[in-house]
């Protein structure tokens, strides 16, 4: 138990220290110039989260469940202090103190959702408390199915609007993971009669077809991107975060699934650890 402890805390602050370094950068692309204060705020947080993510590539598995348990609580107190920060700032775009800024207020509001999320994983793993695996499997497709809808908006927005293709795959996945949202919330509302296996198997087969599908546009869009083959506003970083977020949420679909008494067996899926 100790060793899984350690590698998943490794596993969640490797991926989301990273997401939490990047949304700094994204954050202060989107400041105006003379928004020096946050500017600075954002290079500190920058700084901080690589720092952090270049320590939890000197742990190993094998490393001291009671170190890596004071590593997260040194994490989570980082990753309190930047949903803050972007509550902060979305409350200033959000009350027209920052006219002319870049930053979607959605955008800001997703970041700190997704920091939020991050402070919960580390609050459970230090407690060792994990939900059941029927919560667990509609609590992360419902957080997940969100970050993907969202990420298909921003993707349509951030398109040059002579995109036009483009812009109209997007709109249509934005769409297709609103609907998606919308009958998981359904399947929570149900809970816990819409907990079996039959009915959790099939919601994660229908998401996992969904989240490929955008994985693969979200995979040839950075590539169009990197080579400059389209008009857009989206940084080349951007676009590769997000389709490393689409990547996340495939393999944590198939840990679900893996880990449905039966499904296993049944769908062939390969086996993992739940998240």
């Amino acid at each position: 138990m100790s060793t899984m402890f350690v590698a998943r805390s490794l596993d969640e602050v490797r991926f989301w220290s990273r997401i939490m370094k990047e949304h700094s950068l994204f954050l202060k692309l989107g400041f105006r110039c003379e928004d020096t204060q946050l500017i600075q705020e954002a290079n500190q947080f920058y700084s901080l989260f690589e720092d952090i993510e270049r320590k939890a590539h000197t742990f190993d598995v094998g490393a001291d469940p009671e170190q890596i348990r004071r590593f997260n609580a040194e994490v989570h107190t980082a990753v309190s202090h930047i949903w803050v920060f972007k509550r902060k700032v979305l409350g200033l775009v959000i009350t027209c103190q920052m006219p002319g800024a870049n930053n979607f207020p959605l955008l800001i509001d997703h970041t700190s959702r997704e920091a939020y999320y991050f402070r919960n994983r580390l609050e459970e793993l230090n407690a060792g408390k994990l939900e059941p695996l029927p919560d667990a499997i509609i609590s992360e497709n419902v957080f997940f199915l969100r970050i993907m809808a969202d990420h298909a908006k921003f993707i349509g927005h951030l398109l040059d609007p002579s995109e036009r293709k483009l812009e109209e795959q997007a709109r249509s996945f934005s769409n297709d993971f609103d609907t998606l949202l919308f009958q998981a919330r359904d399947l929570e509302s149900m809970k816990p009669q819409s907990q079996t296996v039959p009915l959790l198997d099939q919601f994660l087969d229908v998401n996992r077809i969904s989240v490929k599908a955008l994985r693969d546009f979200k995979k040839t869009a950075k590539e169009l991107i990197d080579a400059c083959r389209i008009k857009s506003i989206i940084h080349p970083l951007l676009a590769d975060h997000v389709y490393r977020e689409a990547e996340r949420f495939l393999a944590i679909i198939d840990m679900l699934d893996a880990s449905l008494p039966g499904a296993k067996q049944q769908s062939g899926h390969a086996a993992g650890d739940p998240p």
